[in-house]
Parts: structure tokens; C-alpha cells; sequence
């Protein structure tokens, strides 16, 4: 794990997980995201910290600067860089648990009882919080302020592109956005990508490399991140076996290009074609995008991130470290 040992072991995080256990049984969206934070039964999830540490031994020390040798190197990696890939992965983290909050005014009573709906999101807020305060303790600790300007920036990068979600998919009548390829990148950028990129940065900083390899791991921090994100919403389109009943965001990647080649007018024709008794048909939507372009396209921009991640990287010296970081993107791109 790359969550802060001391955070995980702390006695406020043993009242919470104690809280947590009274929400076992009563369908809180929270146990859904804690159990989906470490694994998804095929993958670890803790990405973006095995990247940050996998970025600090491609690049290695800094040749020129010596300023940082105060700190333990091991297996090629100082230590505050080991500390700066834990603090990733706890924002991401808090991140993910804040987003598990239930929004009561759309409760239905299928949902189940309001108290427990209520309880749940106190200690959805109440971890968060909790860890967005271990990452910043650490933060300081760095004692390097303009790795914390990044850290900050990015935090609110992250705050930012999670408003976008919510108050476009709050507007009354409003299933889809009208929103072209282009701002679409720049909204997963703030939500998706910044972290990772400006994470990847400051690990650079640490290690008191100069702007041009701090540019680069910026942009395969970016490019990854973007490229997984596509990935990722590519998933429903192109699994072999996939559930009629299962639901995509119709503001996914594939989505947003599919009516930027149909048109607005023709792609909200096709929404309501596919809804009987006011309840969407995703089956039916999702057989109707992936004979479009919308789909193949996605592939291509993904294909096309994980260039430019790979571009970034031939800055790097030859070395595992690199190959694995490849790898990473290989992994993305791959649809066959």
C-alpha cells in the first residue's frame, strides 16, 4: 500500500473504520467506494503512487544539484519522494471517500433508511477530511514550498474539475452535456489528470532536477492519466460480455465524440428513442454508439495519450524503472 503507514494506523482512523462497520448491510454508495479503493478484484488500484515512485528511479538523482543528499536514498529513491507518493495517494483517496456522499434530497425509499443515509455521509466527510489532513501534515514536512504550491494547485485543480461534474449533471432535464472533445479533455484534465502530472513534478523538485525533466514528467504524468481515463470509459463499449442492464456515463469519452460527429440535435433524438417509460435503455443506447464513430475514435485519443507519455519518457535514461513506466501505458493503450 502506498497510504501513509502512520495515517492507516492511527487511532482516529480506528474510531472511523469502527463507525464504518455499524454501515455494513445498510447500501451506503461509502462501502461501495472503501471496498473499490484498494481492489477491483483484478487490479490494485493505487496507481498514482507506484507511478510517482516508479518516475523518481527512472530519473534518479539530479547531477548537477547535490542540495538534497541530506536525505536516504534507497533502491534509488529519497525519501521525501516516497513521502510525496503516500500524500498522492491520500488525496486521491479522500478524494474518492468524499465523493461517496449521498445527495438526501434524491433519496427514494428503496434506498434504504434515511439515518443510515445521513450517517454515512457524516463519515464519508468526516474520513475525508481526515485524510486530506494527514497529506497536508506531510506536506509540510517536505519543508519545500514550491512542491507544496503544486500539491495545492492540484488539490484544487481536483475540487474544480469535481464542481463541473456535479453542476452540469444537476441541471434540470440535463442527461447529456453539450460539450465538444476538446473542453471535455480539459474538464478530465482538472478531475483526472492534475494530480498525477503535478505530482510527478514535484517528485522531480524533490530531487532538485531542472525544469526541462520536470516538464517531461509532467506530461507523462498528464498523458497517463488521460489515457487511463479513456480506458476507462471506454470499458463498457468494448467488453465481450457486458450486462444489458449496465449503465455509462453519457459523458464519457466515446460518448462526447459520438454527438460531436452526429450532431446535438440527432444525438438527443437518439436518447429518446432509447427511452421507454421515461427510463433510459442502456443496452439499446449502447448497441446505437458503438455503430457509430464515437467508440473508435475514443480508441484513437487514448492511443494517441499514451504516445505522448511515451514521448515524454525517451528524456529518461534507459533502466527498469523506465520499462515499467512504459509498461503502464502499453497496458492503456492495448484493445486487441
Amino acid at each position: 500500500s502506498f497510504l501513509s503507514i502512520a495515517c492507516l494506523c492511527s487511532s482516529q482512523l480506528s474510531n472511523i473504520t469502527l463507525s464504518v462497520f455499524t454501515l455494513l448491510g445498510a447500501g451506503h454508495p461509502k462501502m461501495i467506494v472503501d471496498r473499490g479503493l484498494v481492489h477491483d478484484s483484478q487490479h490494485n488500484l493505487q496507481l498514482r503512487g507506484l507511478v510517482v515512485l516508479l518516475i523518481s528511479k527512472a530519473a534518479g538523482p539530479s547531477s548537477v544539484n547535490a542540495s538534497c543528499q541530506n536525505y536516504d536514498m534507497v533502491s534509488g529513491i529519497y525519501s521525501c519522494q516516497r513521502s510525496l507518493a503516500e500524500i498522492t495517494e491520500l488525496i486521491h483517496t479522500a478524494l474518492l471517500v468524499h465523493r461517496g456522499i449521498v445527495n438526501l434530497n434524491e433519496l427514494q425509499s428503496s434506498d434504504g433508511p434515511l439515518k443510515d443515509m445521513q450517517f454515512g455521509n457524516k463519515i464519508a466527510i468526516l474520513s475525508g477530511d481526515f485524510l486530506l489532513a494527514n497529506a497536508c501534515n506531510g506536506l509540510a514536512l517536505l519543508q519545500n514550498t514550491k512542491v507544496v504550491e503544486l500539491l495545492a494547485s492540484a488539490l484544487m485543480d481536483l475540487v474544480q474539475g469535481v464542481y463541473h461534474e456535479n453542476s452540469t449533471s444537476a441541471k434540470e432535464n440535463r442527461i447529456t452535456d453539450d460539450i465538444g472533445i476538446s473542453t471535455w479533455k480539459e474538464q478530465t484534465f482538472l478531475s483526472h489528470g492534475a494530480l498525477l502530472a503535478k505530482s510527478c513534478q514535484a517528485a522531480m523538485e524533490l530531487a532538485k532536477h531542472d525544469a526541462e525533466v520536470q516538464d517531461m514528467a509532467f506530461q507523462y504524468g498528464k498523458h497517463m492519466a488521460m489515457s487511463h481515463k479513456i480506458n476507462s470509459d471506454l470499458q463498457p463499449f468494448i467488453k465481450e460480455k457486458t450486462s444489458d442492464s449496465l449503465t455509462f456515463n453519457l459523458n464519457s469519452a466515446p460518448v462526447v465524440l459520438h454527438q460531436e460527429f452526429l450532431g446535438r440535435d440527432l444525438w438527443i433524438k437518439q436518447i429518446r428513442k432509447a427511452q421507454e417509460k421515461g427510463k433510459l435503455d442502456y443496452a439499446k443506447l449502447r448497441e446505437t454508439i458503438k455503430a457509430g464513430k464515437g467508440v473508435t475514435s475514443a480508441i484513437d485519443l487514448c492511443r494517441y495519450h499514451g504516445n505522448k507519455a511515451l514521448e515524454a519518457l525517451e528524456s529518461f535514461p534507459p533502466s527498469e524503472a523506465r520499462t515499467a513506466l512504459e509498461n503502464i501505458v502499453f497496458a492503456v493503450t492495448r484493445f486487441s
